[in-house]
């Protein structure tokens, strides 16, 4: 009994010394990335079950992983129709993966900890701030509340408005679960829809459209921004990263709207049936949505292939850092941009409004979109291996890439047929795409140590 007892003991020692290892040696960006596969293998293993099935047998458990992944990492692209394939409690498990998916688990984990009297140390506050994106350690616990704060007050709204709005189709009780399960979605620019149209139905419905607009253009402005606003409450006064999202974010969505709007009034099958005033819903909706929302008014495969190569483009820019869209950011945009129109002028500081940017974050967004450009290019030939689509439908693949890369959800068709291969590699691309370039690289990183030799500086030709 004594020597059971004396290795009883050394095996909790030995357990706990491994955990404390654990603790002092994993990075923020690990533990993210760790807790990403856990929240996917819990949703996976709930989905894959019989009762998670409208039929009643089990969606298969590579669909499961699938449609995990694209909750979590707040996609909305789906092999399987949400609203027919899966069982309320099937749609539930996803709603919940999506709100943790998009405010993120540290947030939740705050409010927990808060809740339960525990105190936030140093360790937790650099997680926080690693999922945030925050610029600073400072104030991370109150953030957290303001987030919770932001999310609730805007799906709480919606989801009265959209209640009310469909309570005459469906009844109260169905329209309420219907406007809580859109609410969360789109706030958290997840895309995912009951309706296997998406939300084509609405397309001239005013309520639905600027509802869902505005949830999901609040999301892609991230919590950052929203609090800076409402705190400040003047231009002047706002941070340089607000101002630059806003501006970013409105030129974006005005020269998305007159190009689709143009455009696509050349199109019978998209906007041929529609009257003026919902062609500039459409084109409102349609130039929004690939900053990461994922939902659609009218069918994206019949748009002119000009359009789609347009939201092509709107995807992979993205919505903004702190947010829950995703794509290469328009922070990251707006800074190459600069460095650029910098370089052409001289060179010099790289600026605006007044404030200098740093040439650490111009190699960041350089990094950034080197690498994702890369990999988007790398999904796109590997889809076209595996689709058998090497001699056509380029667009339909580089489009589904680029979708799932972004984090976006839209789909041209494709993403319904895709072939176990094609399902796997997408899946991956999700979780890759959401976890973010740099976010991965820092967390597969080893212990950077500063180079010790220094080289003599020579010339390259460029351009």
């Amino acid at each position: 009994m004594n020597a059971f007892k004396i290795n009883h003991r050394s095996d909790l020692s030995y357990i706990e010394r491994i955990v404390n290892r654990l603790k002092h040696n994993i990075s923020p960006p690990q533990l993210i990335t760790m807790v990403f596969l856990i929240l996917i293998a819990i949703g996976a293993i709930l989905l894959s079950m019989p009762f998670s099935s409208s039929t009643g047998e089990s969606v298969g458990l590579l669909n499961a992983v699938f449609t995990a992944v694209s909750a979590v990492c707040v996609n909305g692209l789906v092999v399987l129709d949400t609203g027919s394939a899966f069982s309320v409690f099937g749609q539930v498990v996803i709603m919940i993966l999506i709100q943790i998916g998009g405010i993120g688990f540290m947030t939740l984990g705050v409010m927990i900890a808060i809740v339960l009297g525990k105190k936030i140390g140093l360790k937790q506050r650099l997680i926080i701030q690693q999922a945030t994106q925050s610029t600073s350690a400072q104030g991370l616990v109150r953030l957290s509340l303001y987030m919770v704060l932001i999310v609730f007050l805007f799906e709480s709204i919606a989801t009265l408005v959209l209640t009310l709005r469909w309570e005459s189709e469906m009844g109260l009780g169905k329209a309420a679960y219907y406007a809580l399960f859109h609410s969360i979605s789109a706030f958290n620019n997840a895309g995912f829809a009951l309706w296997p149209d998406g939300l084509s139905r609405y397309v001239g419905d005013p309520i639905v459209n600027f509802t869902i607009l505005i949830l999901f253009i609040v999301g892609g402005l991230g919590y950052i921004v929203v609090i800076d606003i409402v705190r400040k409450r003047s231009w002047k006064k706002l941070s340089l990263h607000s101002k630059i999202v806003i501006l970013a974010t409105s030129i974006l969505f005005v020269i998305g709207f007159l190009l689709l709007f143009f455009l696509e009034s050349w199109n019978t099958e998209t906007y041929g049936h529609l009257t003026l005033w919902e062609r500039i819903q459409a084109s409102m909706f349609q130039s929004m949505t690939p900053r990461s929302a994922g939902f659609n008014t009218i069918d994206i495969g019949s748009m002119l292939a000009v359009s789609q190569f347009i939201l092509i483009i709107l995807m992979f820019i993205g919505a903004a850092s702190g947010g829950t869209g995703g794509g290469i950011k328009t922070n990251t945009v707006v800074v190459l941009i600069l460095a650029t129109i910098n370089t052409f002028r001289g060179g010099g500081q790289i600026h605006a409004f007044n404030r200098r940017i740093s040439e650490d974050a111009v190699m960041r967004a350089l990094a950034v979109v080197v690498s994702s450009l890369f990999f988007v290019l790398l999904v796109t030939i590997l889809l076209t291996i595996t689709e058998n689509m090497m001699t056509d439908h380029f667009l339909e693949i580089l489009f589904e890439a680029t979708s799932a890369f972004s984090t976006t959800g839209l789909s041209m068709g494709l993403t319904a047929d895709l072939s176990t291969a094609g399902k796997i590699i997408v899946t991956i691309t999700m979780f890759l795409g959401r976890l973010g370039p740099l976010t991965l690289a820092y967390a597969l990183a080893q212990k950077r140590t500063k180079s010790k030799i220094g080289y003599p500086e020579d010339h390259i030709l460029i351009g």
